[in-house]
């Protein structure tokens, strides 16, 4: 069964050593591209799908020619300050009691 990995942590996908890889310099989470962007979520499953024939050695990269936009998210991607430490604080908090609600609900 061919395998192609779509992924925007480069580093990470290329040392794990997958067969073919579609590297999108997206930010982590979004792979396939803007949500709700039906066209550019297209174009990046054409390219993937075209690397299964193409690709002419193991461990092939091939990078994604799609941009995000503006590159304004890269300076704030996973960025943690006072302007937001309380609120991420605070959604941190929310998440652990939600997962431990689940668990005893579930337990």
């Amino acid at each position: 069964m061919a395998t192609v990995v779509i992924g925007s942590a480069r580093d990470i996908v290329e040392e794990a050593g997958v067969p073919r890889f579609l590297f999108v310099d997206f930010p982590l989470g979004n792979p396939m591209g803007k949500p709700d962007d039906v066209e550019m979520q297209r174009s990046v499953l054409d390219l993937a799908l075209g690397l299964v024939p193409s690709a002419i050695a193991p461990r092939t990269t091939v990078q994604a020619p799609q941009r995000w936009g503006s590159d304004d998210w890269r300076s704030n991607f996973m960025r943690v300050d006072e302007s937001n430490r309380d609120a991420l604080k605070a959604a941190g908090d929310a998440r652990r009691q939600q997962q431990s609600d689940f668990k005893k609900a579930s337990g």
